[in-house]
């Protein structure tokens, strides 16, 4: 149902950063709260698929933004591309939720098959058919567009869990099925946080008033559309948040041995790795996409992934083998066959992609196959400090702006 018209090149991502870089200041600080509707989105920025695929990255969308503006100019701007590499890293330091979130979700997968009432109930929702005239308007707009406007999806979010009362890991599930953008980090505690869950108590609550000020009136709901008293749901979780865990420790490539580069929409800007320093004998792109659910995810995330590898791999000059994460005996063969002893790519952050390689891992060292990972200094700058709220690393981002832009 989903149509997809945009590029999935740096290219692309290049031209839609120079058109917004003049708005990264003054008029984002005003106008990004502000849900205009398809086709209006023009006070946000529109990037985040070419970031959560890293055909641009952070560090360079925020020197487009300091450059503009200066970073007091830009500040509002900056924090919230800083935020998408606090919630990854504090899924790296919180594995378990993670887990936590993927047996959940087959627990709840399990019970919507059992009952009926809550099946009918989750279809009418993802349908756009609950009569909420907001939700059921956005449900179109992201089933078309593989896009929601961040202010829209924390009032979808909430209306899911609050109002229309349907398990949380499904909506979350739905959205990630759909979301041009969606990764697992900014996905699962986007939600998680609505629900009261990642700041423990303090759900999110949709508000008719919030809804009709920040859509411009495009929705006028009733203070009775949505449920008044908002409990959280870390009942469901009484241990609390799981303790933080130190970040896993990296095999570092090695340069002297034969090596199969591996090219995945993690992260599709291999040149910054100096390639030229390593013995690379083959180079594959792996699609992964549909490892994000076990139901149908859009065709249109496909085919974006599909043209973003392939950019990625033209970028630096080759014609890759083209893979896909099925079976683990794959990727061996694929270095096997070009008889290499180690695969590198750059690194995989938790979720589908992770986990299917940790599977495949035991597979590579029958064959004495490593798997080494690159991890970008924006990233090592950035984790440390996703250990609990924001507000941590909030208050590094002055080093980390004078880090990588010194003055």
């Amino acid at each position: 149902m989903m149509s997809q018209s945009l590029p999935a090149t740096r290219a692309a991502g290049l031209i839609a950063l120079q058109s917004f870089a003049p708005a990264m200041g003054e008029f984002y600080t005003a106008g990004r709260n502000f849900d205009y509707g398809p086709g209006n989105h023009t006070a946000v920025s529109m990037l985040s698929p070419y970031l959560s695929r890293r055909l641009l990255t952070e560090a360079e969308v925020v020197a487009a933004a300091i450059s503009a503006h200066g970073y007091e100019g830009a500040e509002k701007f900056v924090q919230e591309v800083i935020w998408r590499g606090y919630f990854k890293g504090w899924l790296e330091r919180r594995p378990q939720v993670w887990r936590g979130y993927c047996d959940g979700l087959t627990t709840d997968l399990t019970a919507l098959s059992l009952d009926r009432a809550l099946r009918r109930d989750v279809q009418k929702a993802m349908a756009g058919d609950t009569g909420v005239a907001c939700f059921d308007a956005w449900v179109d707009e992201l089933l078309n567009t593989g896009y929601l406007h961040n202010h829209a999806r924390m009032w979808f979010a909430s209306i899911w869990i609050f109002t229309l009362g349907l398990p949380w890991r499904l909506g979350a599930d739905f959205f990630y099925r759909n979301l041009l953008d969606g990764d697992a980090a900014s996905n699962t505690l986007g939600w998680r946080w609505v629900a009261g869950l990642h700041t423990r108590g303090k759900p999110y609550a949709a508000k008719a008033w919030n809804i009709a000020t920040f859509t411009d009136q495009r929705f006028t709901p009733q203070k009775d559309d949505f449920k008044l008293f908002i409990s959280g749901l870390e009942h469901t979780e009484p241990d609390g948040l799981p303790p933080v865990m130190p970040l896993r420790e990296l095999n570092y490539p090695q340069m002297n041995q034969p090596t199969a580069l591996l090219i995945t929409d993690e992260d599709c800007m291999l040149e910054d790795f100096n390639l030229d320093r390593f013995n690379i004998h083959t180079i594959g792109t792996m699609k992964a996409s549909h490892l994000r659910s076990p139901l149908t995810v859009a065709k249109a995330i496909s085919d974006f992934e599909d043209s973003a590898l392939c950019d990625s791999a033209a970028r630096i000059g080759v014609k890759p083998i083209h893979l896909r994460a099925d079976h683990p005996e794959q990727l061996v063969n694929f270095a096997l066959a070009a008889g290499a002893t180690q695969i590198v790519t750059p690194y995989v952050t938790r979720g589908p992609l992770h986990d299917w390689l940790d599977q495949a891992k035991p597979a590579l060292s029958e064959s004495n196959i490593t798997l080494a990972e690159w991890r970008r200094d924006w990233d090592s700058a950035i984790w440390p400090h996703s250990t609990a709220g924001f507000f941590k690393v909030k208050k590094q981002i002055t080093s980390i702006i004078e880090q990588f832009f010194p003055a």
